[in-house]
């Protein structure tokens, strides 16, 4: 059975997941608008990334017998000087996340809640592979540089990306 102080925080998490959705559609945006669309699909790859995630943790509450609550998000940034800010913002922002995470398994492990630490293991695992491919491509962009070909051949490889959610088992 889920604390209370358990519910609440995965309540919140929800709302931290959909946000990040929003805050990677924001940088999509702003790709596209540098004409970067393999970089923007990166990011709308990334936000389907996140809405899973959220609807994950949605999920698990409603099969826990726990009250979901949905709650409003704050307006993402949307200026951006280039696309390595918008990887360093993005790297950063995986980096809050993890800890976020991090957090809830340290609950769970306090309240000895051995199905959500199970549950959570996922996304300790999800995190390490979430902060490596933004360092990877943060510091792809630093060795290109921020016009010429090696970003244009970044671009292209950010293109091919694609959302395919994790199986059952996984």
């Amino acid at each position: 059975m889920l604390s209370q102080k358990m519910i609440d925080k995965i309540n919140e998490q929800i709302k931290n997941e959909l946000y990040s959705g929003h805050l990677y559609l924001s940088m999509a945006a702003y790709c596209s608008s540098q004409d970067l669309d393999g970089f923007a699909n990166f990011f709308v790859v990334q936000e389907q990334e996140e809405r899973y995630h959220a609807m994950k943790f949605y999920h698990y509450l409603v099969e826990q017998g726990a009250d979901v609550k949905i709650y409003g998000l704050d307006q993402p940034k949307q200026d951006f000087k280039s696309v390595e800010e918008v990887f360093q913002l993005a790297y950063e922002h995986e980096q809050k996340v993890t800890g976020l995470i991090n957090d809830l398994m340290e609950l769970a492990v306090q309240d000895k809640d051995y199905a959500t630490q199970s549950f959570l293991n996922w996304y300790i695992d999800e995190q390490v592979e979430e902060e490596a491919s933004m360092q990877s491509i943060l510091k792809k962009l630093q060795m290109v540089g921020v016009k010429g070909h090696g970003l244009l051949m970044l671009d292209s490889q950010l293109g091919a990306r694609s959302f395919t959610p994790p199986s059952k088992e996984e």
